[in-house]
This record gives structure tokens, sequence and C-alpha cells, in this order.
């Protein structure tokens, strides 16, 4: 568990525990993971920590702004450690993997909506899909 962790745990006035170090650690090894996944990564390290303990820790985490929760259309909730940039993500519609696509650089015409309505606007989330280069690889005979 690393020094980094202990850092944006204090610095969010989280107290620092075991099982928040350890999800914490799963959730930066294994981005767009879904809660059953962070689950088995961190009781991989930790096999004492419960599945609710990972559900708390991670509503925390997402509240902290520590860790960022995504549901892309049809999907479960995913987590990312990649916070506070406002980018984008691609997703397959074959086999529902996720990547990160980064916001156009010095000029971010998603967060310019056509009208706030009165809103100060600080994120935008927008969502690509497709399909990914091994759902359209042609199959092997």
């Amino acid at each position: 568990m690393s020094i980094g962790a202990e850092e944006l745990l204090r610095g969010a006035a989280l107290r620092v525990t075991r099982p928040r170090l350890a999800v914490l650690d799963a959730v930066e090894a294994h981005p767009h993971s879904d809660t059953d996944t962070l689950v088995r990564a961190v009781r991989e390290e930790q096999p004492d920590v419960s599945t609710q303990a990972v559900y708390d820790v991670l509503r925390a985490l997402t509240v902290a702004g520590l860790v960022r929760r995504i549901e892309p259309a049809g999907s479960v909730a995913r987590y990312e450690a990649r916070v506070g940039d406002n980018h984008h993500h691609v997703v397959c519609r074959g086999c529902g993997a996720i990547a990160d696509v980064d916001c156009a650089v010095d000029y971010r015409p998603c967060l310019v909506a056509s009208d706030d309505h009165g809103f100060v606007i600080d994120e935008a989330e927008v969502t690509y899909w497709g399909i990914c280069p091994a759902c359209a690889a042609p199959p092997l005979d």
C-alpha cells in the first residue's frame, strides 16, 4: 500500500484504514471495474474484508472525490481512480470494454452548453460507443 494513498485519504479528511487502502489500490490497478471485480481484488490482499465494507468504502471514496463512479447505459456501476480532469470514455458494444478518452485540450467544447439554464457547468459526461479492435477483428477459421 502506497504512501500516496494514505496522503489522499488524509487530504480528504478520511481515516486511513486497511480496507480503504486496499480499495484504493484495487481501483488504481483495475480501472473501470465493477464492484464484484474490486471485491475479488481486495480479497486477494485482505481476505477478511467484507463485500459490504468494499461497497461502503467505494461510496465514501466517491463522495470524497478520490474515486469516480461511471455507469454507461446498460452497464453496472464501474469505478476509476482518474478524477478531476473531465475525461470521457469509449465503450465497446460487443464486449463492454471501456477506455479513457481525453477531453479537448485548452478549449473544452463539451463544457459549453448551448443553453446552461443558469447552471455553472463544471463537468460533462460524454460516452463514445463503438466496437473495440478485438471485437472488430475477423474471426479466425
